[in-house]
């Protein structure tokens, strides 16, 4: 109805599947972006602002940060990779309503693991180790 109030959904209410593996949650996911290249244009007769023409689209890469626990699957997927193995998969981050349920989805395409950062260590520290595994991928959409 018009004037109904919707509330945004809230960031920290989120899941990531990664097709084929089972690595536990995530604390944070970054990258999302798109951007399209700008081709300026202008013939020697024309006025002097240039037409302006769409090019490449590019996308960020996506970086998923985790607690560290026994699970090694994002690292043996790098180190596959590494080892020439490049094997590419769909990613899906699905946010979630107060009541847990999905509301809204985007998938990363043809995604593969570009760079691992191991956790950092401190004798002194008391916080949690965490892992971070980015992404290169041809494409993103919303899919809900």
């Amino acid at each position: 109805m018009p004037g109904d109030r919707v509330d945004p959904y809230r960031n920290f209410r989120f899941r990531v599947e990664l097709e084929g593996l089972e690595q536990g949650g995530f604390s944070e996911v970054t990258g999302f972006e798109a951007t399209m290249d700008v081709i300026e244009y202008r013939e020697g007769n024309e006025v002097t602002t240039p037409r302006k023409l769409p090019g490449l689209t590019k996308y960020g890469n996506i970086t998923l940060k985790w607690g560290t626990t026994e699970s090694m699957e994002l690292y043996e997927w790098i180190q596959e990779c590494v080892e020439g193995t490049i094997e590419r998969k769909t990613i899906t981050i699905i946010a979630l309503d107060e009541e847990g349920e999905d509301v809204a989805t985007w998938q990363v395409i043809e995604a593969w693991p570009v760079k691992y950062t191991a956790p950092t260590f401190n004798g002194t520290g008391n916080e949690v180790a965490f892992e971070s595994i980015e992404f290169a991928h041809e494409g993103m959409t919303r899919t809900a």
